[in-house]
């Protein structure tokens, strides 16, 4: 089925606006980039001061052309751009590419500029990538509509391709596009297109992503991202990937930040940057580098070999320190390497001297390369159900020698029955690069970056989409009566909460002395008594807090105590009142919440709880809703997961009631995204299995 961007990746025409003869500078490059890759289409150069260049008739204007154009691609002073855009419209031309800059970026009249050219596309249907833009490649169609050097052909030089599989780039920055190119080249990782989004007036990294996502030639994708703006397109694109299976790398960049979110709850301040759109990635299942040669060898890993089935790893090399320095690296991500059995090791043994050792990491010697043994020991362990992933580790330097032949290594990699991964602890040649690109080998020789992308392989081998939620669960009710305020105190928030339908323990607001009675009858010793002011956030730090009270005697002389502290501390605070509330058993501190992102909308959160919260920052955030299975992962990838089953000795707690929990405060944040901004639950006592949680403080924000 067509997408709506084959006639921008794959043109039959295209017009260069602002063309020149001069080669040296941006526009006559970009005539030239389209030449020397053999673009097979017409191309017609635009610009009133010539007739002709480099052979081509050339025009005074888009609408002289008289013919149908696919692309425009814009390269004249920003003031100029709008009126040709209106003039490519008038002419039925289908897409652009706005290289020029001097737009959003500078602010001003210029960011009016590109509104007015965002206005057009909406307007005229015509799609526009840019201003700002490095323009794109498409490898297989030969289009390089870009001035990038990266996409240069030089006289002679044969390119090296190692993998059949292709990858496909988008990048919000074209510098960095077009820098995975050059380095996935030099790799030889093929690849099926490169684009620059620029300023993204119209066209966007989703709806680029999008395109890559359905594109067949295109196996894996790799995302360079500042930030989304066409958020819907990308969160489908993204979900039709994790569909598909189709891997998306992805770096974020503008993690740093320069200040913390201005929030009133923990889960909202501690999420910094970039915690939701980490938590998107996670939900579908992105692979997340922040490295851009980490970034490049996992793609390299993926276009080169199929998914494993699991996470056991045999280490084979030519040097024994080198073999045992790749197993502590795949170890060190959490990767097994197991002891080969008797069976396999015997048949290891005869292929190599008796100074070699077959146990895991298998050392072939230097002279297992001469006798066969490195080729026969791959041949082994690829067909052995022991393991489920080879890292053969060996030296590439030679110009003369080959470690494999490429009629015995050929078969046994196309077999695709696991992974085999290479790594040259010596700078390898371009003559070992090119012999082992003819089996489909890419040859790394970055070892952390090697472990790490293995690592990455077994996990997303492991993904799967999260199922629907049912968002039916918890009753609608109208919540507005409670909002009063932005920020409610402790007993608002729990009131709201109850209407919402979440469990809380039995507690008696009291706002007056002569109501202490009534409430101990109700609660019942040993209780809790907690000062209630929505201007009071940390009633502990205000001596707001008294526990473990036993006698009458204490709930008098605390009630007095805990309304003093608050008006010497806070006089300015709306004191509602004292929250009297029974103690509750005890469990572990954890912390539930959610918070608004500007981009994504509602998030959910769980982590390590109590008043540590933000010393540890053991936290993990995912969109709403979450089903309690999607709950019950988030919780088991937290450090403190361990807390929860059974640690020292200590009784299993009821995680089954923790993701529930966690389950409906996330579909209650999804429904109520409009009014509310914060939901905080800290700290959440869980009790031994099969005794459930308490929620022992909450606080809710409103939207402002």
């Amino acid at each position: 089925m067509p997408h709506p961007l084959d006639s921008f990746f794959a043109p039959a025409s295209i017009a260069l606006i602002g063309a020149s003869r001069d080669h040296e500078k941006i526009p006559g490059r970009l005539l030239s980039m389209l030449r020397k890759n053999e673009y097979p289409g017409k191309i017609y150069p635009v610009n009133p001061n010539y007739a002709d260049i480099d052979g081509l008739a050339c025009y005074g204007s888009i609408g002289d052309i008289g013919a149908p154009i696919d692309l425009a691609v814009i390269i004249i002073p920003a003031r100029a751009v709008l009126s040709a855009l209106e003039q490519c419209a008038a002419a039925g031309v289908k897409n652009a590419v706005i290289i020029s800059s001097g737009f959003a970026e500078e602010g001003g009249d210029s960011a009016a500029m590109q509104d007015a050219i965002a206005a057009l596309a909406r307007r005229t249907g015509m799609r526009i990538s840019g201003p700002n833009a490095e323009g794109f490649f498409s490898q297989v169609q030969r289009v390089a509509a870009t001035f990038s050097p990266a996409v240069d052909v030089k006289p002679g030089v044969v390119p090296l391709v190692a993998t059949k599989k292709r990858i496909g780039i988008v990048a919000q920055s074209g510098g960095i596009g077009f820098a995975y190119y050059h380095r996935a080249r030099a790799l030889g990782i093929a690849v099926s297109y490169v684009v620059s989004a620029g300023n993204e007036s119209d066209l966007g990294a989703g709806e680029f992503l999008d395109y890559m996502v359905q594109d067949s030639s295109t196996e894996v994708i790799l995302l360079f991202i500042e930030g989304i703006r066409d958020v819907d397109k990308f969160l489908v694109a993204a979900r039709r990937a994790a569909e598909m299976k189709k891997p998306v790398i992805v770096t974020k960049v503008g993690r740093s930040g320069a200040g913390q979110r201005a929030a009133a709850s923990h889960t909202a301040s501690m999420a910094g940057w970039s915690a939701a759109y980490d938590a998107v990635f996670a939900k579908y299942g992105f692979i997340v580098s922040n490295d851009l040669d980490e970034a490049l060898t996992i793609a390299a890993v993926l276009a080169s070999n199929p998914l494993p089935k699991g996470d056991r790893v045999a280490v084979v090399t030519v040097s024994g320190g080198a073999g045992i320095w790749g197993a502590d690296t795949v170890a060190l991500q959490g990767l097994q390497v197991p002891e080969l059995s008797e069976k396999v090791q015997v048949g290891i043994k005869q292929l190599m001297p008796s100074y070699g050792t077959a146990r895991n990491p298998i050392d072939v010697t230097a002279q297992g390369v001469t006798s066969g043994g490195l080729q026969k020991s791959v041949d082994v362990l690829a067909a052995s159900d022991e393991v489920d992933a080879i890292l053969v580790v060996l030296s590439l330097s030679s110009e003369v020698r080959r470690p494999f032949k490429e009629e015995k290594l050929t078969p046994v990699l196309s077999a695709q029955h696991k992974p085999v991964v290479f790594y040259s602890y010596t700078v390898p040649s371009d003559f070992a690069r090119r012999e082992l690109a003819k089996s489909g080998v890419v040859v790394l020789s970055g070892l952390t970056h090697v472990g790490v992308a293995m690592r990455r392989l077994v996990d997303f081998a492991k993904f799967s989409l999260p199922k629907p939620v049912d968002e039916t669960r918890l009753p609608a009710r109208d919540l507005s009566v409670h909002l009063k305020s932005a920020v409610l105190s402790e007993a608002d928030s729990k009131s709201l909460l109850r209407t919402a339908g979440i469990a809380l323990p039995d507690e008696v607001l009291v706002r007056d002395k002569s109501e202490l009675d009534e409430a101990v009858a109700r609660v019942g010793f040993p209780l809790a008594m907690k000062i209630q002011s929505p201007d009071i956030a940390h009633k502990s730090e205000v001596g707001g807090v008294r526990v473990n009270i036993t006698t009458k005697g204490e709930v008098f002389l605390a009630f007095e105590a805990l309304l003093d502290n608050a008006r010497r501390h806070r006089p300015e605070a709306t004191i509602q009142g004292v929250l009297v509330g029974p103690m509750a058993k005890r469990g572990v501190e954890i912390i539930v919440g959610t918070m608004l992102d500007e981009t994504f909308g509602p998030m959910v959160m769980v982590g390590l709880g109590g008043i540590t919260t933000e010393l540890f920052r053991d936290v993990v955030y995912r969109p709403v809703p979450v089903d309690a299975e999607a709950a019950g992962a988030m919780l088991a990838s937290l450090k403190a997961a361990p807390l929860l089953n059974a640690f020292r000795g200590a009784a299993k707690a009821d995680v089954a009631a923790l993701a529930q929990l966690i389950a409906d405060i996330s579909a209650l944040a999804a429904r109520e995204g409009k009014e509310i901004a914060e939901i905080e639950l800290n700290p959440v006592l869980v009790h031994a299995e099969g005794q459930g949680v308490t929620i022992v403080d909450a606080l809710v924000v409103g939207r402002k």
